[in-house]
């Protein structure tokens, strides 16, 4: 299934952009994704998945995602935090209305992003800085529901 929201309005895009960039910031300066605003994008992927009729694929890949994250927080807390936990479920379903390739593709890169930006960190001195997660979860998913054939 081709990302319907780059077919049929940039509307929706543009919203989904806005968030991500405003969420994305959030946690850069405090280290937090708020649970009013991953709640909210939670709300309205599942709402407008259901107006496209497509609310099954994106709860499957909201939930997929979400217990991916919810694993490795469990056994790695410091992996990843309770905020990107959450953030999964909406960018699963998300990622899952652009196709499967695209689901896989940003749940593999978001972490490998995040990966880079730390060894950036460690090169230029600054090996105690921690990496916020958010933002390489929505460039992921943004880029992989974007770029990725169905």
């Amino acid at each position: 299934m081709a990302w319907t929201l780059l077919t049929d309005g940039d509307v929706p895009v543009v919203l989904l952009s806005m968030w991500c960039v405003w969420l994305s910031w959030i946690d850069v300066v405090s280290r937090r994704l708020p649970n009013m605003l991953t709640g909210i994008g939670a709300v309205c992927i599942l709402a407008y998945s259901y107006v496209i009729d497509a609310f099954v694929v994106a709860l499957s890949g909201a939930v997929l995602l979400f217990f991916c994250y919810l694993a490795v927080h469990l056994c790695l807390p410091t992996a990843f935090g309770a905020g990107d936990v959450k953030l999964a479920f909406t960018l699963g379903g998300v990622a899952a209305l652009a196709g499967t390739d695209a689901w896989v593709a940003a749940a593999l890169i978001a972490p490998l992003l995040t990966g880079v930006v730390g060894v950036a960190c460690m090169a230029v001195g600054r090996a105690s800085a921690t990496v916020p997660h958010g933002p390489s979860m929505c460039a992921a998913t943004l880029l992989a529901s974007a770029a990725v054939p169905t």
